[in-house]
């Protein structure tokens, strides 16, 4: 139905449509994969490298965690975001770690939750950046103490980098640029 895209030449800007026809062949989980990369995009320094540290506030977060953080909303979703809730609370009340006042209780649970979300989140984010890699939108490799290694582990962390097509998506593409209109001043 769908003929393979050629790929986009740098113009400049993105043809969005051509990067979801090409994750829709590659991905299991397109949609997934698109927030993810835009995300990617939005941290990416000039040179299209994201990571291994986003700075959140006054404190350095692995871009990793960043990421499951930002997707979070995705998994907080009504009957499923309860069912885990239900499950956590039985879990912590089976391990006799659940605190006996309530609002202790509640607080527990919470933090397991997110806990739980962010290496479940964790999981489906390698998964889609492994798709993204094999689109050719991304490059991926480790970085951290002593040396760059392809291999994770060893105090190593992940490092992302915008590659094709992907490259465009950037917020330096992306930044509007001067209109013509707006630089002819008003004279009453």
């Amino acid at each position: 139905m769908f003929q393979p895209s050629a790929p986009l030449e740098p113009s400049g800007s993105c043809d969005i449509a051509a990067v979801l026809e090409r994750l829709a062949q590659a991905s299991s989980r397109p949609r997934y994969a698109f927030m993810l990369l835009n995300l990617i995009a939005q941290v990416a320094g000039p040179d299209g490298s994201a990571g291994p540290w986003i700075k959140r506030g006054n404190e350095l977060v692995s871009l990793r965690d960043w990421l499951c953080d930002a997707l979070t909303p995705m998994a907080q979703r009504g009957p499923r975001n309860l069912a885990l809730a239900e499950r956590v609370h039985r879990d912590l009340a089976r391990g006799g770690v659940l605190p006996r006042d309530a609002e202790d209780a509640q607080r527990a649970v919470a933090e397991e939750m997110c806990a739980r979300i962010r290496t479940a989140g964790k999981s489906n984010l390698s998964r889609a950046v492994s798709e993204l890699v094999n689109a050719g939108f991304l490059r991926r490799h480790y970085q951290g103490y002593r040396v760059d290694h392809r291999n994770r582990g060893g105090q190593r962390h992940a490092v992302y980098t915008l590659v094709g097509d992907a490259r465009l998506l950037g917020p330096a593409v992306r930044a509007p640029k001067a209109s013509v209109q707006s630089e002819f001043a008003f004279t009453r």
